[in-house]
């Protein structure tokens, strides 16, 4: 029982009001009890002396022997209990009373004896003089006091119903108390708990204006704003996570890479240092050295184009999303191009179908885009069979650029098409160099065009294969 008590606040709340209550009760009453007897009798002794004096006046215009009447009259007041007469020597004198001297002796004159000897006495001396004599006598009144042991017997009779209503009151005032300071705070305490659990489904009832009320406001504004709070570290954690796991996407496909950059520049190395070292020793067919310094010029240069866009992707990977943007002319890029390999496109002797505007402006890195029209235009034209048809496209649409390039030619397969745009992937199964590609090409294209928030496809159509993107 003691331990509820201890851990429940409505219960220590009601258990300590209703001690007060029935404190503060039972102090007042036990006040009243004693205040007014105490009371009553200094109204009485006031009145008993008021009258006393007034008797003593007349008696002391009359002779001692003249005074009986007087005593008569006086003793006969139903304030009056008893009188006492004493001379200077404070011998007890007796009362020249007419009425009581038979019945009471002559000493002592009483009003009535109906139990006399236990009512209340309230008594007051006096000194006077009759107007016969000089000696001076003291008069002894004994007033009558029976309304305050009645009052006493009252508040004794009174007390166990006052006990029990007041009980009930206590207990009343004390559960309704108790329940009112109480709810707001248990209401509190609740959403406490559910704050630690960081449930935010709630509401403090806000009409309060008190300090409570107050707290209940701020509360809900402290569960918006850590909602708020909560929701943008959810989504940021999110983002977090996205990130990481996008940086070991990132770190996987660079050690990927420079896995497979290792194994594409050992096997030209090797082929080179073979090369040479037959040149040197004069061995067989190598005594040829022309035809094989030409070779390994050859593979040195495609070395070297390996090796300039090796370094292409490390500054792309480098600079980021950083790098310069101006206003370029996709179409002037496409024809200086095709200038530059009108050689080429004449040896072949292929056929450029151009469907293009005079001019078509987009923002991009100058370089960086030359390079992806180089890429994609180059390999139209290094993989067009002789006297094939190369159709070339840029066109303006919804504000934006839609290139594409397709040539005549063998179809993709329809497995190695996701892995086009794969560093060092080639379509050949046996990696064969023959057309003298580094297979970086498409993968540079595709990251400079991510870097321009745009993307290369691939499909192949009726008559060849078709790479395209927007930008």
């Amino acid at each position: 029982m003691i331990k509820k008590i201890k851990s429940s606040l409505l219960a220590k709340v009601f258990l300590i009001t209703s001690i007060m209550l029935l404190f503060i009760s039972l102090f007042v009453f036990g006040l009243l009890a004693w205040l007014m007897p105490k009371t009553y009798s200094n109204k009485l002794n006031t009145i008993l002396d008021e009258r006393t004096q007034e008797f003593i006046a007349e008696l002391e215009q009359v002779a001692f022997a003249e005074s009986g009447g007087f005593f008569d009259r006086f003793i006969q007041d139903t304030e009056i209990n008893s009188v006492e007469l004493y001379n200077g020597k404070g011998d007890l004198v007796p009362l020249p009373t007419v009425q009581f001297s038979n019945e009471w002796g002559i000493n002592i004159a009483y009003a009535s004896d109906d139990d006399s000897e236990s009512a209340p006495i309230l008594s007051s001396r006096y000194h006077l003089s009759f107007s016969d004599s000089n000696d001076r006598y003291m008069l002894i009144v004994y007033g009558a006091a029976e309304q305050l042991e009645e009052l006493q017997q009252s508040f004794a009779r009174v007390f166990p119903f006052i006990m029990f209503v007041v009980l009930v009151v206590a207990l009343v005032i004390s559960g309704l108390y108790s329940h009112m300071i109480t709810k707001p705070v248990l209401e509190i305490s609740r959403i406490s708990e559910k704050m630690s659990d960081l449930q935010l489904d709630w509401k403090v009832d806000g009409q309060r204006t008190d300090e409570l009320g107050i707290l209940g406001k701020s509360l809900n504004t402290l569960s918006h704003n850590l909602s708020g709070a909560l929701s943008d570290l959810q989504n940021a954690n999110r983002k977090l996570e996205a990130d990481i796991e996008h940086e070991k996407e990132m770190e996987q496909a660079r050690t990927n890479f420079f896995s497979a950059v290792s194994h594409e520049l050992k096997t030209p190395i090797t082929i080179m240092k073979g090369q040479l070292e037959g040149m040197l020793l004069g061995i067989g067919a190598y005594k040829d050295r022309e035809k094989y310094l030409t070779r390994v010029l050859e593979i040195a240069n495609t070395l070297e184009t390996m090796v300039q866009e090796i370094l292409t992707i490390s500054r792309l990977e480098t600079v980021g999303a950083d790098f310069k943007k101006d206003r370029l002319d996709c179409i002037q890029m496409i024809k200086f191009y095709l200038n530059r390999t009108e050689d080429l496109i004449a040896g072949k002797d292929l056929q450029i179908h151009l469907d293009m505007p005079s001019s078509l402006f987009v923002n991009g890195n100058k370089m960086l885009m030359e390079k992806v029209f180089s890429n994609l235009i180059g390999n139209a034209i290094k993989y067009s069979p002789h006297g094939a048809d190369i159709w070339i496209s840029a066109l303006s649409e919804h504000g934006r650029a839609v290139f594409s390039v397709e040539n005549i030619g063998e179809h993709i397969p329809t497995d190695s098409i996701p892995k086009l745009f794969d560093a060092f992937y080639r379509v050949e199964q046996s990696r064969s160099r023959k057309t003298g590609g580094s297979g970086l090409g498409l993968y540079i294209v595709q990251e400079i065009l991510r870097q321009h928030e745009s993307v290369c496809t691939v499909c192949n159509t009726q008559s060849g294969v078709k790479f395209s993107f927007t930008i």
